[in-house]
């Protein structure tokens, strides 16, 4: 698990000089804290104007297999094709005895000299034949060409920035910005998504001219011109109707697998244990697998709503785990400078909260994790896929009933104001009820709806916003799966746009600010296509999502994990913005430099604060991504204006 940077530039456009790289590689070292290197190329001979002739790769490396080997960047054996990778390929033996078949001679003992050679007969689609999480970057000389390429479900990140005769890239966007001359340009219509879904969606970035290169693609920048290209797309209108037992056979077999590949490892190996299903099922797992004790992790909090630990003492019980805790106090928001520097994008999931400090605590013991991410998606277990469930009942209902139940009535009740409350819920639903499927689901998931948006935007604002919905990104998700019933079709566009973008992205940004690797056997591309290919009643089940997995590992399970509900990995953001966060929220929200910024109406940011600090509503979520936005704006953007003093001309 590494970082990794670079440059790729045709004749007249300026290099990445040996300096310039170097910064580029040292502001990843939090990745690859163990060695750095770094490589500078040419094509063999200039060729026409406007050709790509040089390239420069940079490298931090945490080792992980073949510990004192495999040093990058690497080449093929004649020095025509370079790499940089950051990931781990699982299949990579398979793969090595069919290319030594082929005959290409290895040097290593590690999965990285595996994607040279798999490129040099495969070209840029090699990625297909891959089994792991990996972000690379090969440079071709001969054919005066570099080649990016992502993972399937976007576990590892890789950013770009195409300019005039050139090509820049980085595991984070902090590395482009490392290159002098580099923008920082916030990009308003990613900053109006942002506030939508609580991060940025690929491919954008929130600065304007860099990008995400999108999960299962790769790129060829040849000749000033970047072409993007998709290698893996699981047809998600495909649904097989096996019998019950089949399929726990079939999951068992391939979730087992998908677990004992992730214990490759020349290092210490441990795994994030929350106390829920996902979790607990891949402690099990790794226990049956595992010659010794597994060592696990977990985070509670002093707030019961919100505190998973009994659960995970009872899972460590059941398996004999060497396991230890760590309690967030409000305190933690200590870290928020931290966090904002290392997350590069505004990001207001909360959960990156504990995700910071449980990866934290597990790196004090190991080098490895394994987590639960991907089961929510792949098996249905958001509580708001009950809510979709019932939506599509009462798209089939009469006319008349429906209106009754989307009516302005049910706005009316009084319904507290907790987030998690059952009737604050049941108002979220019947008021979006009117609305097209896709849409009502953007309403659900968003932190704020198009209309609190237009809302809180200044008219300047809005005019400078581009015609470009938010919403887009969501709908063109829920196109690739257009056949499937409702539930079916929200999941899957979660996982290709909220897993990647919010929970991928988190998991890999405050593991590797510890230089922690994180490994996810959900999001084993065999998993995920079976899983995708499972109908709605294996998963949704008298109200309760991932039926098929507290089946097919019923023996596994404590029955106290087994039979409870999902709970969210957040903080508690309602009841620190009343007591111990209030004084942030009012410093940094209400500072006259930060109303001056021209994106908001000053009286509808302090409406918001409010409101909430009146117990009137619950706007926690809200209050966290605008204190996010700011954080990251005074530590990556030009300061704050100064508002004009009474008199002052401006």
């Amino acid at each position: 698990m590494c970082g990794i940077a670079g440059a790729a530039w045709s004749d007249g456009a300026p290099p990445v000089t040996r300096a310039e790289l170097q910064q580029m590689t040292e502001v990843l070292r939090h990745r690859g804290p163990d060695e750095d290197g770094t490589h500078e190329s040419a094509a063999l001979a200039l060729g026409e104007p406007g050709e790509t002739v040089g390239a420069a790769l940079g490298f931090r490396r945490l080792a992980i297999i073949d510990v004192a080997g495999s040093h990058q960047p690497m080449s093929n054996e004649d020095g025509s094709v370079w790499l940089v990778f950051n990931g781990e390929i699982y299949n990579y033996q398979v793969l090595r005895r069919r290319l030594e078949g082929a005959g290409h001679t290895f040097r290593t003992r590690g999965d990285s000299e595996t994607l040279l050679h798999l490129y040099e007969d495969e070209g840029p689609a090699f990625a297909r034949h891959l089994e792991g999480m990996f972000a690379a970057a090969i440079w071709d000389r001969r054919r005066r060409q570099l080649v990016l390429v992502r993972d399937r479900l976007g576990k590892k990140p890789l950013v770009y920035r195409l300019e005039p005769g050139r090509l820049l890239f980085a595991s984070e966007l902090k590395s482009l910005l490392a290159v002098p001359g580099v923008p920082r340009e916030l990009d308003p219509s990613a900053l109006d998504a942002y506030l939508a879904y609580q991060y940025v969606p690929h491919p954008q970035t929130i600065l304007r001219g860099c990008y995400k290169l999108p999960p299962a693609h790769y790129a060829v920048y040849r000749n000033g011109t970047l072409s993007l290209h998709r290698y893996w797309q699981p047809d998600f209108n495909y649904e097989q109707d096996l019998p019950v037992e089949v399929y726990v056979q079939e999951l068992r077999q391939r979730l087992t697998e998908a677990v004992r590949k992730r214990l490759q490892s020349e290092v210490p190996l441990g795994a994030f244990l929350s106390g829920g299903i996902d979790s607990s099922l891949v402690v099990g797992l790794m226990s049956q697998l595992s010659a010794e004790p597994v060592q696990t992790f977990s985070i509670g909090f002093p707030v019961a709503e919100y505190d998973e630990t009994r659960y995970a003492r009872d899972v460590a019980h059941r398996f004999g785990t060497q396991h230890r805790e760590f309690r967030v106090e409000p305190s933690a928001v200590d870290i928020l400078p931290r966090l904002v520097w290392h997350f590069d994008e505004p990001f207001a999931d909360s959960s990156a909260i504990p995700t910071w400090y449980v990866s934290q605590l597990t790196r004090q013991h190991v080098t490895v994790a394994l987590t639960g991410d991907g089961g929510d998606e792949l098996f249905c277990g958001y509580p708001r896929y009950l809510a979709v469930q019932v939506a599509a009942w009462h798209d089939r209902w009469p006319a008349g009933l429906r209106q009754l139940l989307a009516s302005r009535i049910w706005q009316r009740l009084p319904s507290g104001t907790r987030q998690r409350s059952l009737l604050r819920r049941f108002k979220r639903l019947t008021g979006a009820l009117s609305q097209p499927p896709v849409r009502r689901y953007f309403d659900w998931v968003s932190i704020f709806n198009e209309a609190a948006r237009a809302s809180l935007y200044t008219e300047d604002f809005l005019t400078a916003l581009p015609d470009r919905d938010p919403c887009e990104t969501l709908a063109a998700a829920f196109i690739a799966c257009s056949r499937r019933d409702a539930v079916t079709q929200a999941a899957l566009a979660d996982l290709v746009t909220y897993l990647p973008c919010d929970l991928m992205h988190k998991v890999d940004m405050a593991s590797m600010a510890h230089s922690l690797e994180c490994r996810c056997p959900f999001l084993d591309h065999h998993v995920v296509e079976l899983a995708a290919a499972m109908p709605l009643k294996l998963k949704l089940r008298r109200g309760r999502g991932k039926w098929i997995l507290r089946r097919a590992f019923a023996d596994l399970l404590p029955r106290s994990v087994r039979c409870r509900g999902k709970m969210g990995f957040g903080v508690p953001l309602a009841h620190w913005f009343r007591h111990e966060l209030k004084d942030l929220a009012r410093e940094v929200l209400l500072d006259p430099s930060t109303l001056a910024r021209g994106y908001f109406q000053p009286e509808a940011v302090q409406q918001l604060l409010a409101d909430h600090l009146a117990g009137r509503f619950d706007h926690g979520y809200r209050l966290w991504s605008l204190v996010i936005l700011e954080m990251w704006q005074r530590q990556w953007l030009a300061p704050a204006p100064q508002p004009a003093l009474a008199g002052e001309q401006t």
